[in-house]
């Protein structure tokens, strides 16, 4: 457990804000939530096929091998060694972790390349980033400054969640989306910037525990908009060759012609 006050750059944040989604991991060993990082792969990647193979061929499970003993040592105030544990795992596997991050229980990154999470993010249980996500800062202030995911999550390839902002429990996020903005819990976030498009709801329900990743169901608001788009330009077109067909029978328009 952790005593005290957490501090981010000599500013003391309180303990309530800056562990809230820690109490739950930090009640387990590093073994323990190591075992469960593994085991989890099992449920959310239909590749991995055993034990052994998940260990010793995803980067993704290395670096969060890597990042819970950084984690506990920077929490009990050995701060070099934390970070040098983290740049070691960033060199191995090619995801930058910092030790001061909270999170969850059963965390996997899938395709672990190019993932960035910052100093004061906090991630719960159930937690699931494919490669190149960042969860990073927008401001030099010092204190809270990354995203905050809450259980259940899933981010898309190349998604940026920027700020210190919420993503409800239950959300999913679309690959390359942008999201600077808090999310309600149970929704899908598409976009640049994000945009909510579809709650929990709508999705297709899987009795296994299996996350639906539904990709070819993804919403798409800017080809929705485009269509509705050229369906008006194409009325507008047509009211226009009615408009001016009148004009040439030299019939006048009405006015609701005209309008």
């Amino acid at each position: 457990m952790i005593m005290g006050s957490p501090k981010w750059h000599g500013t003391e944040v309180p303990l309530a804000t800056a562990t809230a989604l820690d109490a739950p991991a930090a009640s387990f060993t590093v073994w323990q939530l190591i075992r469960e990082d593994v085991n989890c792969v099992k449920a959310r990647d239909p590749a991995a096929r055993h034990t052994f193979e998940i260990v010793l061929t995803y980067p993704g499970v290395h670096a969060i091998i890597w990042h819970r003993l950084a984690s506990r040592l920077w929490r009990r105030g050995v701060k070099f060694p934390a970070r040098f544990l983290s740049w070691l795992g960033r060199f191995l596997t090619n995801v930058d972790i910092h030790p001061g991050a909270t999170i969850g229980r059963r965390f996997f990154i899938d395709h672990g390349a190019c993932v960035v999470i910052g100093e004061t993010a906090e991630i719960g249980d159930d937690v699931t980033l494919y490669h190149g996500v960042t969860l990073g800062g927008t401001s030099w202030t010092a204190g809270k400054r990354h995203p905050t995911l809450r259980n259940g999550v899933l981010v898309g390839a190349g998604a940026k969640i920027l700020g210190p902002i919420t993503v409800g429990a239950g959300c999913r996020v679309g690959a390359n989306s942008v999201v600077i903005e808090d999310v309600p819990p149970a929704m899908t976030v598409v976009g640049i910037p994000g945009r909510v498009v579809k709650p929990t709801s709508d999705r297709r329900k899987l009795g296994d525990g299996r996350i639906d990743l539904e990709h070819h169901l993804m919403p798409d608001p800017v080809g929705e908009a485009i269509v509705s788009l050229l369906d008006r330009i194409e009325f507008l077109e047509a009211r226009l060759t009615h408009l001016q067909g009148e004009r040439q029978r030299g019939r006048p328009a009405s006015a609701d012609e005209a309008a």
